[in-house]
């Protein structure tokens, strides 16, 4: 009777055993999916780390504490073995192109398997070897736009707005939606509406290889037709994280931003909203006319019926003003109904640079200039070429022009409500618009 329990006892004990060891197993599985999906491992280059980004301001601490930094190591194991095994590459490599993976032999691509010793480190198409140096005027440029932002945000006593001293954990998932990711390449891109963003869209949707021809992905910006270019589908925004990560999102959200390489385009503020309008109410847009215009045309012009259509409206010559726009930015009750939209709304709430420590920060003013350099520093600039830039852009001496039938009030409290973006990215006060 005693043995036969004992028996009973040790199957029940080997066979919990079992149970354990199989729960464990899933559990493994699981977490390597989790983090494999983490960084885009099916298709995450090599030269994402070694063109990587500076740390994010996320956890400024982290890099200086080295019990912290051993914790992000565990967290994410397999990044540090990249890291430690792309630097030991690179200190016993004398040959500069030989710093990235390479396609598969053209041969056979399916010997890798069997000839891992014969595997050879050649350059891919995206890297490109520089032979002369950035210019030093470049550099400094960047250094300086970065770090005037750092000491706006970083200064609490200094010029206080809404959302300043928020952490990036604080930022609700809807407002994120700007923050485009290429997981090939290691790149995110803070778009803002007004600032070339078209162009950087073709950019990111060649890089990110998000639409085929044929099968075939996109190689020419100018390409990419122009209806699919702000198609939201087209780009993978850290707003869409929840959907595909959970609760895992931030989390994951923290290390792309640690390890890939963020830049955003800005352009001065108040051109940046002459620019909105021309474009939205100067030309026949049918959902900016019935979504915007009419209630600007109620509210701020007297027409208590305006024409259904846009194309009534254009045909009887009306239209809202520019004055007419200001009113409805500055009127309390606007962003009481719903936000601002991304054309108009302020670029600090789009981008979130106090959250976010960018490593690049462009200039509409200086955009072929800083768009050369940008491409250089991302290591695709021979894959890739910026667009032309229109010639027909709105431009900064028209500002006295669009201002001068708006009351001195109207425009210094406009001033008031873009303040922010004046001072983060470098604009100086329009001391003539808000001043006798």
């Amino acid at each position: 009777m005693a043995l036969s329990q004992s028996k009973s006892t040790k199957m029940g004990k080997s066979r919990l055993f079992r149970i354990f060891m199989i729960v464990g197993a899933i559990f493994m599985i699981l977490l390597i999916i989790i983090y494999w999906d983490d960084v885009g491992a099916s298709n995450f280059y090599l030269h994402t780390t070694i063109s990587g980004p500076q740390p994010s301001r996320l956890s400024p601490q982290s890099r200086r504490d080295p019990e912290k930094k051993v914790e992000e190591d565990k967290e994410g194991s397999f990044l540090t073995d990249i890291d430690a095994f792309v630097n030991q590459f690179l200190e016993g490599t004398a040959d500069p192109t030989e710093q990235v993976r390479g396609e598969p032999p053209p041969g056979d691509p399916h010997n890798q398997s069997s000839e891992k010793s014969e595997e050879k480190f050649v350059p891919r198409r995206e890297w490109k070897i520089h032979l002369t140096p950035v210019g030093p005027e470049k550099k400094q440029r960047q250094e300086s736009r970065k770090q005037l932002i750092q000491d706006v945000c970083g200064n609490k006593s200094y010029f206080d707005f809404p959302g300043k001293n928020r952490t990036f954990d604080d930022i609700p998932n809807k407002e994120l939606d700007h923050l485009i990711v290429d997981d090939r390449h290691g790149i995110i891109y803070c778009y803002v509406p007004k600032v070339a963003c078209t162009n950087w869209k073709r950019i990111m949707i060649v890089l990110s290889e998000s639409l085929l021809l044929d099968g075939v992905p996109y190689q020419d910006p100018l390409d990419v037709p122009q209806e699919l270019i702000h198609n939201s589908s087209l780009h993978f925004t850290f707003n869409k994280f929840w959907k595909r990560y959970g609760k895992f999102s931030r989390h994951l959200m923290k290390i792309k931003l640690k390890k890939y390489t963020k830049f955003l385009f800005v352009r001065d503020p108040f051109v940046r909203l002459i620019s909105a309008f021309r474009n939205k109410f100067e030309q026949e847009n049918e959902d900016f006319y019935k979504r915007f215009a009419v209630v600007m045309l109620r509210k701020y012009s007297n027409y208590t019926d305006p024409p259904a259509s846009v194309v009534d409206a254009f045909a009887a010559g009306i239209r809202p003003s520019f004055s007419n726009f200001v009113q409805y930015l500055l009127d309390p009750n606007t962003e009481k109904e719903m936000p601002f939209n991304e054309h108009w709304r302020q670029m600090y709430r789009l981008c979130h640079p106090c959250q976010i420590n960018y490593d690049f920060v462009g200039k509409l003013e200086t955009l072929d200039e800083d768009a050369e350099h940008l491409l250089r520093i991302l290591r695709v600039d021979n894959v890739v070429e910026f667009p032309e830039s229109h010639h027909n852009q709105t431009i900064s001496s028209w500002e006295q022009d669009w201002f001068a039938n708006l009351p001195l009030e109207s425009r210094k409290e406009l001033y008031r409500l873009y303040e922010a973006d004046f001072k983060l990215f470098g604009y100086s006060k329009p001391d003539k618009l808000v001043h006798e």
